[in-house]
């Protein structure tokens, strides 16, 4: 395991450092608005972006990261790492600024930490690896298909923070099926070959579900709320994760009561801690600068 949680980790530093890069350049694109005639066209003007094109480098190396750590572990140990990701976009946040961290930082922080810690320490609490079964997955896509669908167009009714929030849970939900697809595609990669996992679904649903997040989660930095965004795509993504790895695999769900408290603690612990992330100081900063910062 403590080769997926160091690959998970740094996975969460490479998309939050691009994270970073993608937004100013997405609210640069869209010249600090977010009105349909500015939506439009925006991926178009990103690709000639030399800064957004190295946060998408920076992107790919922590897509790659991920996928090393999904190889040695279940979704259910990665993604919830994932949600470290929130402390480094803070970190790197305040890194340009010359207040540094507040008081709210700090105690996100520790309260993710202590979060991870109670559902990596106490046994039961983290479904063992398991093998799939497609039949579950297909009633999976059948749910996260249109829910991603209403919630897209739900965004566009709405405007700033929340439209970032909507936008984001619908990336985050595309991010948790690249994760699963991931997983399937490697092992076949590993044990079928490269011929057999060309004539099979996986790989080409993961490519579609990794651009359509990508797509999403750039409107949802256009949208203007980098904390908003961020908060619904770390939350989204793990929670996501964790309910397919129980239910889409063969694996056992906690069944103890100390591994059912720890789990509750945990969720508890994180939902807190990315709460005061999102209302950092300078988190706030950093989304609410100008364009082109």
């Amino acid at each position: 395991m403590a080769w997926s949680v160091c690959l998970s980790l740094a996975a969460a530093f490479l998309f939050a450092a691009a994270a970073t890069v993608q937004y100013r350049a997405a609210r640069r694109a869209v010249g600090g608005g977010m009105d349909a005639a500015a939506a439009h066209g925006l991926i178009r003007r990103l690709v000639r972006d030399p800064v957004w094109l190295t946060g998408w480098g920076v992107n790919l190396g922590g897509f790659f990261a991920q996928a090393a750590a999904l190889h040695f572990g279940s979704t259910a140990v990665v993604q919830p790492l994932l949600v470290t990701q929130l402390v480094f976009t803070i970190l790197l946040g305040a890194a340009g600024t010359e207040r540094g961290l507040v008081r709210t930082d700090l105690l996100g922080a520790v309260a993710v930490s202590a979060g991870l810690a109670v559902l990596f320490t106490v046994p039961g609490a983290v479904p063992p690896a398991g093998e799939p079964s497609r039949p579950r997955l297909y009633v999976a896509a059948l749910i996260a298909v249109p829910l991603v669908a209403v919630l897209s167009r739900a965004a566009w009714l709405r405007k700033g923070p929340v439209r970032a929030a909507l936008l984001g849970v619908c990336a985050g939900l595309c991010f948790a099926a690249s994760a699963v697809l991931i997983k399937l595609t490697t092992a076949s990669l590993i044990d079928d070959g490269v011929a057999a996992t060309a004539a099979d679904w996986p790989g080409y649903a993961l490519a579609g579900s990794t651009l359509c997040g990508l797509l999403i989660e750039q409107r949802a930095f256009a949208a203007g709320s980098l904390p908003a965004a961020m908060t619904a795509m770390t939350m989204t993504n793990p929670i996501a994760s964790y309910l397919v790895a129980v239910l889409a695999f063969d694996t056992m769900p906690p069944r103890t009561a100390a591994a059912f408290a720890a789990l509750s603690g945990s969720a508890v612990l994180l939902t807190a801690g990315v709460s005061l992330l999102s209302r950092s100081a300078a988190a706030a900063r950093h989304g609410g600068g100008p364009p082109g910062r």
